[in-house]
């Protein structure tokens, strides 16, 4: 599930929190029918705008963006002091009250417990979990905050013991799976969408067109076991109009030794005009019952807010390939002390690629891709496991198809011995530009799945240099094929890679969720301060396109 982020501008941010934290920004946008972005941009704009003269709150701004890991040399000056290992612990009591009122889940989570334990419970948390489902912009005040809900499902709860047995949180007896979904609000019906007929998957592209994402979202809703019964819809009664629409396709999920059979929910989509009505806990719960009846009783989620409570959480990173348009479309920020000749100059990439042996990836590399991949992915805490179908369904492109191309795959092959030693791919997604008045888009890449030989040498010798040579053609493909900007996690070895080929550090997180399963937390290739941090690899080789 694709969620929302930006290239991070570190000052704007801080004292942007710094306003709010001392009650003079803009409070959080609540309600379902505000644009999202919109409310996004002009409380950062307000807030950034009150903080530039208010030079006497500096202090103070400078112990929180200590705790957030944003300290420049100039606050630590003002300041007077060294970074804690736990600055959830530093943060005061009026900064602990002021952040759980902008993280409702956590706040949810602590609010039924005394003072003493709710106190050692915050104190316990990673940052992450403090700071990361905090938004400036109020996004976690809006649809998806029936976090009530969350307490009633078999997910994890922040105050847990890390003390406990790998498994399931709740046992499923099928005899007690309802056969019928529960009633709906007057007025509105479920439908089941048949995706192979074109009227429908016109009706559910437009819906996620206009209220979720921009995709040809086709690919990933028929992938290799799809069901027909987990394409759940919402219709208007009365005009028959398609109003919230939830996916789901199966996936062999390995969480380190087990492997689970289960289901990769996405596409969660509700018309802007209905969120609140609360029809995403009510659609949540459908798609849930239609997996227990077929005896699927796990499902991983993704989402760009903390709920109840993620097991892994990987930072957004963006590496321009546009950088004027970016700025333009207010995307990319202007650092400090720069100008427009040395940012063009500083992403400016070769006219070609340099990795020898490098080409489209072809149908006959199913076999090899897989194997490749399967060892590749058996390095990480949580991965999928991929058979041959899935790779040609997610890897390969179909020359004959007349649908706009997703996804670009590339292989290395040995000329010596015609081996695949490395593959890379990457896929679209395309994001409308509101009233600006020289474009009206921004196409993003986003890194998808890879892997190479390298990683099984001994100590992964070479594998950083293998990388970064691969990652800099993509760079070179990419921007040959019109993206403007190219977007990874910090999931898989993504942190070998990132600063080196100049990506910067997005204003977005992507939370990793396992309904109905307790595990140890994961890995997701960020420390405590959300830095990209190298040795916090090997957890995360899931990506959710």
């Amino acid at each position: 599930m694709t969620e929302e982020s930006k290239e991070a501008d570190p000052a704007a941010t801080a004292d942007a929190l710094g306003e709010i934290l001392e009650g003079n920004g803009n409070e959080a946008v609540s309600g379902g029918e505000v644009d999202e972005d919109e409310a996004a941009e002009g409380e950062s704009q307000d807030a950034v705008a009150a903080g530039s003269n208010a030079k006497k709150k500096k202090s103070k701004r400078a112990r929180i963006k200590k705790a957030l890991g944003a300290l420049t040399k100039e606050d630590e000056a003002v300041s007077g002091s060294s970074s804690s290992a736990n600055p959830a612990s530093k943060l005061t009591s009026g900064m602990v009250d002021q952040l759980l009122e902008m993280n409702p889940s956590l706040k949810s989570e602590v609010a039924g417990m005394d003072k003493e334990k709710a106190a050692e419970t915050l104190k316990k948390l990673d940052v992450a979990d403090l700071l990361t489902g905090m938004s400036v912009s109020g996004k976690n005040q809006k649809d998806m905050a029936s976090y009530k809900f969350w307490q009633t499902q078999p997910v994890p709860r922040f105050d847990e013991t890390q003390q406990f047995e790998e498994g399931p949180i709740k046992m499923i007896d099928p005899k007690k799976v309802p056969k019928e979904p529960q009633q709906l609000l007057e007025g509105f019906e479920w439908v089941t969408m048949d995706l192979t007929a074109e009227k429908e998957l016109e009706e559910v592209w437009e819906l996620l067109n206009g209220h979720y994402v921009e995709d040809d979202e086709a690919m990933a809703l028929k992938a290799p076991g799809w069901r027909k019964e987990w394409h759940v819809g919402v219709r208007a009664s009365k005009s028959g109009k398609l109003v919230a629409f939830i996916s789901g396709v199966p996936i062999a999920l390995r969480i380190r030794t087990k492997t689970l059979r289960s289901t990769e929910i996405n596409f969660l989509c509700i018309h802007k005009k209905l969120r609140s009505k609360r029809l995403a806990p009510v659609l949540i719960q459908e798609i849930t019952r239609r997996c227990y009846q077929l005896g699927i009783y796990q499902a991983i989620y993704t989402a760009g807010i903390v709920l109840p409570k993620p097991v892994s959480s990987c930072r957004y990173f963006h590496r321009s390939l546009d950088w004027l348009k970016l700025y333009e479309v207010g995307f990319s920020p202007m650092p400090k002390n720069s100008n427009k000749a040395r940012q063009l100059t500083k992403y400016k990439l070769p006219t070609s690629t340099s990795v020898k042996g490098l080409r489209v990836m072809q149908q006959k590399d199913v076999p090899a891709v897989q194997d490749l991949l399967r060892r590749y992915l058996a390095r990480f805490d949580m991965a999928p496991n991929f058979d041959a179908e899935e790779v040609q369904h997610w890897m390969v492109h179909n020359e004959k198809s007349t649908a706009e191309q997703v996804i670009w795959t590339y292989v290395v092959e040995d000329p010596s011995n015609h081996k695949i030693t490395d593959f890379f791919s990457f896929y679209c997604l395309e994001s409308s530009v509101i009233k600006n008045p020289k474009h009206d888009n921004v196409r993003a890449a986003y890194m998808f799945y890879y892997a190479s030989e390298a990683a099984f040498a001994e100590n992964e010798k070479g594998l950083k240099e293998r990388l970064n040579d691969l990652m800099s053609d993509a760079l070179v493909l990419a921007k040959g094929f019109n993206f403007d900007v190219f977007n990874a996690l910090t999931l898989l070895d993504n942190p070998l890679f990132l600063e080196q080929q100049k990506f910067g550090p997005g204003d977005g997180q992507l939370h990793y969720y396992i309904y109905n399963y307790r595990t140890r937390p994961i890995a997701g290739g960020v420390d405590a301060k959300n830095d990209v941090d190298e040795k916090r690899r090997g957890g995360v080789g899931v990506v959710m396109l």
